[in-house]
């Protein structure tokens, strides 16, 4: 684990912490060969310098977000935002159910689109996979 996804993990209650560690063991398992970093203030793993998900600390639960989440058309992830975005809210570990997490980093390695040139794009999002 790098020091600023450690360090990250490490500011947060021990329940919450619990969480992200489980979240990032899995993440890291299932997206080996992507990269990993703090980027606007929360651990994301990225391909081809694409964000495919990541975990932050919202008010009252840590927050598993899927940026290409909503194409997935899967159990157990909500919309969020005005993109493709997708989300899961836990407030304890026991809410991770690991085949659901595996089932969905398949799916954010299949199906994604470019958020990486949003910008550039103005606001237009392109399905890459």
């Amino acid at each position: 684990m790098s020091k600023e996804i450690e360090t990250y993990n490490k500011t947060q209650s021990p329940s919450e912490r619990e969480i992200c560690n489980v979240l990032y063991e899995e993440i890291d398992l299932h997206l080996s060969k992507a990269e990993k970093k703090i980027w606007h203030a929360h651990p994301v793993w990225f391909l081809d310098g694409n964000p495919i998900v990541g975990y932050s600390k919202l008010k009252s639960c840590i927050r598993l977000l899927f940026w290409s989440g909503q194409t997935f058309e899967e159990k157990g992830l909500e919309p969020e935002g005005s993109f493709k975005a997708a989300e899961v809210r836990y407030t304890d570990v026991s809410q991770i159910n690991k085949k659901d997490l595996k089932r969905w980093l398949g799916q954010a390695k299949k199906i994604q689109w470019d958020y990486k040139n949003i910008v550039k794009r103005k606001g237009v999002l392109e399905r890459l996979k």
